[in-house]
């Protein structure tokens, strides 16, 4: 799944460790998702949204081919 996490993460100025504290996750965690390596849960992706006060689709969604 594609995401513009990094994006959103820079605009805020917010490093990774910043964004991993306040949704109680690992920097790796950020990382991965932002690498696309890893798809947060449902419960991330809805506090992710919360925290850029977005909607889930707006930060996270499918390639198209």
């Amino acid at each position: 799944m594609k995401n513009n996490l990094h994006v959103l993460r820079a605009e805020r100025r917010l490093s990774q460790d910043d964004l991993a504290k306040l949704l109680e996750v690992s920097r790796q965690t950020i990382n991965a998702i932002e690498r696309e390596k890893y798809d947060p849960s449902l419960p991330l992706a809805l506090k992710i949204a919360k925290v850029f006060e977005r909607k889930v689709e707006e930060i996270f969604f499918m390639e198209e081919k």
